[in-house]
């Protein structure tokens, strides 16, 4: 039997997102950051003022407008313009490079680009080939020539909002990090969008005296669900301009967050780095982290340093957040958690048979936050599609209890000598080493095994053990799956939205053993 999440009881349709707030306390702060703050009942007229200044410029409903944008809170106002207006919202990884940005312009057939100053450079070598865009800028500071977000958020424009849009509108269209190919376009209606946001404020168990600080960008899908979830109980939505952990201690400090998010190598840099104490976590009641694994070192830290156990989930943009562990139940360290309200998992076998508790197997998702399928691409869509499951590719297992356990990426499976070998599984084993913080595994094709186990690390120390101590090390806990080679890096490599890059590791393996050859 799938495992359900329960019924999901409260659900706010994008139109009415800030009815709470203002029905409550309209002139409390909605949305802030160590630069700006909103009120709900701010956040309402300058968003609809936007939405008429888009109006003006020729925007009408289902038209594409993209954001390339840093981590501001003006960004939560462009989106609530968009969805008041029809608008599609494609946000774009800030960090994209001036091709990343034509293919995600060329793929969602744009019409505007809304872009900070300082990507000016490279928006323009984007636009040459894409004439049709017209550029938005925000920061430029009176010096550029296209139209400027701050006076579209203060236009005086008579023009009205659109009508109510339909449920299976496109709201939103985000681009995946790409990791397997050429980024898709997730494309979420404004039912689907609407619905990531009433199940993560169940699942965190949110009201309106809640304070969510995503520090993550709000232009993936993690912190732009995480925001718009908290706002639309009637909580405040913080900000995290940069992931610094200045900037994240200053914001734990002077807005006191009930509920934080951040990615762990973020939360590492913060007790290491940062030096945060005790009672700068003093106000939380859940700290989530995920989105790649949680070292079992990091648990220990945090837990000893503020005496609250880290609540893990897993999601993707095809869903938003499936699971968490629950805030007020029993939070299980290595654990993704049970299924959120709205929720319904299921472990199948490779041909689409469901499994019992302790097996391991791909899991599909059933919900009514599900995309509507990627972007123009029929053929990618209806390969994740199962009538009414989407297939994740995710490898899991599930407890009696209904908790699941990640194991790995289907695509990422490990074949050496005809046996499936999970990186996690490897990992985990080297994670057992004391001098070691953050391990990654890959498989490298070879002649005689199909491929080999490389497994790069970073160690705590200066003083790490040797390559032939951690592959021991690993052999006696895992026998076979052991790795045979092991490097040593001062970092690993993250991709754009803070997960271990595993195309870089393939690609540094590939030049190691052609090198070698």
């Amino acid at each position: 039997m799938p495992i359900e999440g329960g019924p999901l009881e409260r659900f706010v349709a994008l139109e009415d997102l800030l009815t709470a707030g203002l029905s409550l306390h309209p002139d409390a702060d909605a949305v802030v950051s160590t630069q700006q703050r909103w009120t709900f009942r701010e956040l309402e007229e300058a968003s609809s003022r936007l939405c008429a200044g888009y109006r003006g410029l020729g925007l009408r409903p289902s038209d594409r407008i993209a954001s390339l944008m840093p981590n501001r809170a003006v960004l939560l106002i462009h989106y609530l313009a968009c969805m008041k207006g029809g608008y599609v919202a494609v946000p774009l990884n800030y960090r994209y490079t001036h091709f990343e940005i034509q293919h995600a312009l060329k793929k969602s057939e744009t019409s505007f680009i809304l872009f900070h100053d300082e990507r000016r450079a490279d928006v323009d070598k984007a636009l040459e080939d894409h004439s049709g865009v017209q550029p938005i800028c925000y920061e430029a500071g009176g010096g550029a020539d296209e139209p400027a977000l701050e006076d579209l958020m203060t236009t005086q424009a008579t023009v009205e909002v659109c009508p109510v849009e339909p449920p299976d509108a496109p709201a939103f269209l985000m681009f995946t990090s790409g990791s397997t190919g050429p980024a898709k376009g997730v494309t979420h209606s404004r039912k689907s969008i609407a619905h990531c946001f009433a199940s993560v404020a169940a699942g965190f168990e949110m009201d309106e005296t809640d304070i969510f600080l995503p520090a993550s960008s709000i232009s993936h899908i993690g912190g732009l669900i995480f925001s718009f979830a908290v706002l639309s109980v009637g909580g405040r939505a913080v900000v995290a301009r940069d992931l610094t952990p200045d900037e994240v201690i200053t914001l734990l400090r002077d807005e006191k967050p009930t509920i934080l998010a951040i990615l762990p190598a973020a939360l590492f840099r913060l007790i290491r780095d940062g030096h945060a104490t005790h009672d700068d976590f003093a106000a939380l009641r859940v700290l989530r982290s995920g989105s790649d694994r949680v070292p079992i070192e990091l648990v220990n830290e945090f837990f000893d340093l503020t005496g609250l156990v880290i609540d893990e989930g897993w999601g993707c943009s095809e869903i938003g957040l499936a699971s968490l562990n629950p805030p007020s139940g029993r939070i299980i360290p290595g654990s993704a958690g049970r299924p959120l309200p709205g929720i319904a998992v299921s472990v199948r076998s490779a041909e689409g048979s469901e499994l019992k508790p302790g097996q391991d197997g791909v899991v599909w998702v059933r919900c009514e936050s599900r995309m509507l399928g990627y972007w123009q691409d029929d053929a990618s869509t209806q390969n994740v599609f199962r009538e009414d499951w989407f297939d994740t590719g995710d490898v899991m297992r599930a407890d009696n209890d209904g908790y699941l356990y990640f194991r790995g990426r289907k695509k990422q499976i490990i074949v050496h000598d005809g046996s499936n070998i999970f990186p996690k599984e490897v990992e985990d084993a080297l994670l057992d080493h004391a001098d070691i913080a953050v391990a990654a595994a890959i498989g490298v094709r070879d002649l005689v095994h199909g491929e080999i186990i490389c497994a790069y690390v970073v160690s705590l120390k200066d003083n790490a053990p040797s390559e032939t101590e951690l592959i021991e090390f690993a052999r006696e806990r895992i026998g076979y799956k052991a790795p045979e080679e092991i490097r040593f890096l001062t970092d690993m490599p993250l991709n754009p939205t803070g997960k271990i890059d595993r195309v870089t590791l393939i690609k540094m393996a590939a030049e190691a053993h052609e090198m070698s050859a």
